[in-house]
Parts: structure tokens; C-alpha cells; sequence
């Protein structure tokens, strides 16, 4: 299928109809309601015609069927991810992934297997020059708005020159997605000290702080939620057991205010009546707002969501592809990159 290059003013973004848990239900229906949110996007499903259209039908939904690209192949959320990529080439991810690769379609957004995503999204749109190893993000709600942690969980056993990578791609992202003029930067470890860390932290250290970037030094844990950092980084190995941490917390508050209310009416009267108060203070930490994570050092958009992602999830995944065309972040990536390593 060719996707047509007249409306080069709109951005081009591909959503994996097949990917998630809820496939394709979810997914077409949160693209949908993306596009007819933002009409500056110009929306392209990918997966088994005929299921997309079977969800078109009994949802009563309005789409071109036009731009539905055809595969005959689905990676299911259990399958290898190297080897799915080899053995289902027709499949929806890496389909969609050679088509950003091509330069026919700015993004490609997909709730499924994130290890086949994260490969594809490597391999075939391949990383912008400087970058040594792709990184996602996640957002955690602190004392001073929102704190952006890389890296969460692209790769592990990371060197120093990869964590200073992250930093300069999270301070790019959280200039233009978080609107922060100058965000400050910390890096995780066992003591503010110089001095603390193990070997990657201290030569990471040292590359931050000889860097250009508003580097504060090192932070330690608790200082995600409560610090001075806007952004935080760390080996994906540590970063991607705090973001299952704090992914538990809005459960366990739960727990603790039904446990609270049945043990006195009044407590569960107090309860009920701060119930909208406490849902929004905690906004911040439902998945479903933020959608997905992107892949940042990869040579296009790439968003990775849940594989539990709701319609909602979905639409807002959609969403911050356009947002992030619109910064034109890919380039200011690259840009930074080679200006760190001119100095």
C-alpha cells in the first residue's frame, strides 16, 4: 500500500491494530477517536484486514478502509522477540516499522509484544546518528510536576557514555513534551557525593558534569518523587524495577483506604466524599493518561504502550506521536547529539 504524500502538513502515524491485549478492539478504537481529536493527524491501521474492519462494523466507527494496511501475520505478546521478527515478517510491527523506516509514515505507535517492538524499532528504523543505545522513559508525578526517569527498561548493564545519552535525549524530551525551560538533571545513586556510585555511575559523573547539561549531581531514590531533578537517569536494570514499584503504589492506596473505611463508618463517609479529590491528585500515575513511553534514540517515532491498554491508553498513545512530529524531536535528537560531541 502506498501512502499518499500529498498532506505532508499532517503527520503520518501508523497504529498496530493487532497489538495488545484487547486487539483489535481497543486499539481501532483509540486510534479513531485520536484522529477525530486531532485533525492534523492522518491515521493508517496495520494488521488483519478483515478483523479491522469486523471492529469498524460493530462499533459503528467511520474509517477509510482505504488505510488499512494488509498483514497476514500477528506477533503474539509470548513470542521471542528477535526470532518473531525473522519468522513474521508480514506481521504488524514490522511492517509498520519499515514504513517510518521508508519514510512513508512519520510514527508508528503499537500495545504489543514490547520486546518485539523495541527490537523492531531498532533494527529496521535503525538509531540516529551519536545514539549507542535507544532508551524509554517513564513519568513519575513529584513535589515539582512531573519527574522523567530514564532509562526504564531498553536495556541493561548500560556504560557511562549510554547513561549521558539518556540524558540528553530525557532533557530534549522534557524541554518540549514538559515544557521545562531548563530541566535540571540527576543521576541515581546510593549518596549525593561525588564520590558514591559504582564504576559506570562515577564515569558517568564525570561526563555529565563536563557536559553543557543543567546537571545537579548525583540523586538518590527518594528523590524521584521528592527532588531537585526534572530528570533522573540510571541503568535500565534499576530503572525498570522503580517503575514496576511505583506502578504498584496506586494499588496499594487503594487497599489502604477499603481496609480504613470498614473499620468505622466515619472513615468510609470521609472516604467517599474525598473519593474525586484523591482521583485526581492521582491522575499522574494512571497509565492511561500518559499512554505509552517512546523510544527515544531510534530514527522515527516509535510508542511502546501496555499490552492491557485501554481505548483510552490508545488514543492518548496516538496523541503524543503527533505532539512529539510536532517538536520535531528525531532532529533536535540528532542535532544535540552532535553538538555534545563536537565540545
Amino acid at each position: 500500500m502506498n501512502i499518499s504524500v500529498q498532506n505532508q502538513d499532517k503527520c503520518r502515524i501508523i497504529v498496530d491494530a493487532m497489538g495488545g491485549d484487547f486487539a483489535p478492539q481497543n486499539a481501532v478504537e483509540g486510534a479513531i477517536l485520536a484522529s477525530d481529536e486531532n485533525k492534523n493527524i492522518d491515521l493508517y491501521l496495520v494488521g488483519q484486514k478483515e478483523k479491522i474492519i469486523q471492529v469498524l462494523n460493530e462499533k459503528n466507527l467511520q474509517f477509510d478502509e482505504s488505510k488499512i494496511i494488509h498483514t497476514s501475520q500477528v506477533i503474539e505478546m509470548g513470542d521471542a522477540a528477535a526470532a518473531s521478527l525473522k519468522s513474521k515478517p508480514d506481521s504488524s510491527i514490522v511492517v509498520g516499522c519499515q514504513y517510518v523506516k521508508d519514510k512513508k509514515a512519520d510514527a508508528f505507535v503499537s500495545a504489543g509484544n514490547t520486546g518485539a517492538m523495541m527490537t523492531a524499532s531498532t533494527l529496521i528504523m535503525g538509531r540516529i546518528p551519536g545514539v549507542g543505545r535507544p532508551t524509554i522513559g517513564a513519568e513519575f508525578p513529584s513535589t515539582r510536576g512531573i519527574c522523567y526517569l530514564y532509562d526504564v527498561g531498553a536495556g541493561k548493564d548500560s556504560k557511562p557514555q549510554h547513561l549521558f545519552e539518556y540524558a540528553v535525549m530525557g532533557v530534549i524530551y522534557a524541554k518540549a513534551m514538559g515544557r521545562i525551560k531548563n530541566p535540571s538533571v540527576g543521576l541515581l545513586s546510593m549518596g549525593e557525593e561525588e564520590s558514591k556510585g559504582n564504576e559506570v555511575t562515577l564515569a558517568a559523573y564525570k561526563l555529565l558534569k563536563d557536559s553543557d547539561l543543567n546537571f545537579i549531581g548525583n540523586v538518590e531514590g527518594r528523590d524521584i518523587l521528592n527532588g531537585p531533578a526534572d530528570v533522573v537517569i540510571c541503568d535500565g536494570f534499576v530503572g525498570n524495577i522503580i517503575l514496576k514499584f511505583g506502578e504498584s503504589v496506586p494499588k496499594l492506596l487503594k487497599h489502604l483506604l477499603q481496609e480504613t473505611a470498614k473499620k468505622s463508618f466515619i472513615d468510609k463517609l470521609k472516604i467517599g466524599l474525598s473519593k474525586g479529590v484523591l482521583k485526581k491528585s492521582l491522575k499522574n500515575m494512571d497509565y492511561q493518561e500518559h499512554g505509552g513511553v517512546p523510544l527515544l534514540g531510534v530514527n522515527g517515532i516509535s510508542i511502546i504502550g501496555h499490552g492491557s491498554s485501554t481505548s483510552k491508553a490508545i488514543k492518548n498513545m496516538v496523541l503524543k506521536a503527533s505532539q512529539m512530529y510536532d517538536h520535531q524531536l528525531v532532529s533536535k535528537i540528532e542535532n544535540s547529539l552532535k553538538k555534545n560531541q563536537n565540545n
